[in-house]
């Protein structure tokens, strides 16, 4: 992007929950980026959702609150279309002040999952399905949007419904254009089936590169629908008797001639797709804090409503929470169904690719596959509620094998303070703190 009709920028690193953290700082400022980054509290990565220290945290009070350094991801700069102001966004990743890598980022954690198998010699190539939900949050309580064709509030669903597409048009137009200028790969939009839900899916790219994209989408079109007179939403179930939101990854494996690892040229896939696919399984139960991360992020976890909450898995099945997608087998795939729509992207697939990486490593095997409604089965069961969520990544030598200590450590200090603080605010009150956080 060219600065030269940009003032400022901003140079924004992720926290543990997904936000952008960092500086507004002048256009000239860009060029030093590369070569001395932009001096930031290593602490600043681990603060909770309202922004706030974490009482106790070491990164605050046993090193003095010491200062990490940012450096550009090589994702920017690029445009804010969601801004009146021209302004850019250089994406960051915090280092220490050595230039050792920061532990608690979780961009460096998705990076030490995806070194596992670059040093097999293999390239991740990911995708995602982004669920969101637009509504009109000027009142006491959330509400669907107006149509914009109409006046009225959306009413009722509208699954694959395209004239609910072409009711938002001038959104998803700007949507699309602004993913193109900031380099996003989008593919398809559909309305999905919550009142005022949709899904756009991003393109198949480099596992680093699709964590990048679903993070910059989040931003842009919580940005853009701003700009329409509404928000967008990825809190796992803005309505309380409506769908939720989810994310789905998508996932295969190339190898350095660029061959695709869970391909064995069947149906079934390879021995290593399903040695990815039982790493998948086992960590999933404890893994669920990073699928779930917040309070109100279990009331998507109800068995039966859409949401998988049992580690099963099965061949082109959407009622389980790993499915192996139809297609030609040169495309065999892992599609991970579990996380919500209030994720941290870096950590989530950290998550899934340490864990299916794991698998490979481990030489798991993974039980029959599920035919039929996978809700219906007896299945190793996710966390059923936020406090047991932070126990068992707690205590969880493969999360910690996965992730890091660092990143654990901090998580669930940040959850565990989320949740005391949490307790302390009316029920009816919570989408206030996650409509644009989460």
């Amino acid at each position: 992007m060219d600065l030269s009709d940009v003032t400022t920028f901003r140079a924004a690193a992720c926290d543990l929950n997904g936000q952008m953290r960092g500086k507004r700082m002048p256009a000239a400022a860009a060029a030093k980026l590369d070569a001395s980054g932009v001096r930031m509290p290593l602490s600043a990565l681990n603060v909770d959702i309202w922004g706030s220290d974490i009482e106790g945290s070491p990164l605050v009070f046993e090193t003095g609150d010491q200062d990490g350094i940012l450096y550009p991801t090589g994702r920017g700069p690029m445009p804010m279309p969601w801004l009146e102001n021209p302004s850019a966004l250089v994406p960051m990743w915090m280092f220490e002040q050595d230039g050792t890598p920061f532990a608690g980022d979780p961009r460096h954690a998705l990076a030490r999952a995806l070194d596992a198998y670059a040093a097999r010699g293999w390239q991740v190539v990911a995708a995602t399905e982004m669920e969101f939900t637009l509504v009109d949050d000027a009142g006491e309580t959330l509400m669907p949007p107006i149509n914009p064709q109409t006046g009225r509030r959306l009413q009722g669903h509208a699954i694959l419904s395209i004239r609910q597409l072409d009711a938002f048009d001038a959104f998803f137009t700007d949507l699309y254009a602004g993913c193109a200028a900031m380099g996003i790969d989008v593919d398809s939009a559909i309305s999905e089936a919550g009142l005022g839900q949709f899904e756009v899916t991003l393109s198949h790219r480099a596992a680093m590169e699709a964590a990048d994209d679903a993070w910059l989408f989040k931003a842009l079109a919580r940005g853009l629908a701003r700009r329409h007179g509404m928000a967008a939403t990825f809190m796992a179930k803005p309505y309380a008797e409506d769908a939720g939101n989810g994310m789905h990854v998508h996932f295969s494996v190339l190898d350095a001639e660029g061959a695709n690892v869970f391909d064995d040229g069947g149906e079934t896939g390879s021995e290593l797709l399903l040695q990815a696919v039982a790493g998948c399984l086992r960590a999933m139960p404890e893994s669920t804090l990073v699928l779930a991360p917040h309070g109100p992020s279990y009331a998507r976890l109800v068995p039966g409503a859409h949401a998988p909450t049992g580690a099963g898995w099965g061949y082109d099945n959407r009622t389980a929470a790993v499915r192996i997608p139809a297609g030609p087998p040169r495309a065999r795939r892992i599609e991970h169904r579990a996380a919500g729509g209030d994720i941290n992207p870096y950590l989530l697939l950290a998550a899934v690719l340490g864990a299916a990486m794991s698998g490979i490593e481990d030489g798991l095997a993974p039980p029959a596959p599920i035919d039929g409604n996978a809700y219906e089965r007896d299945l190793p069961q996710m966390a059923p509620d936020w406090a047991a969520a932070i126990d068992r990544i707690d205590g969880s030598a493969l999360m910690r094998r996965i992730l890091g200590d660092a990143i654990v450590d901090n998580l669930c200090m940040t959850k565990r303070q989320e949740m005391r603080r949490l307790a302390e605010i009316p029920p009816e009150r919570h989408w206030q703190i996650y409509l644009d956080n989460a």
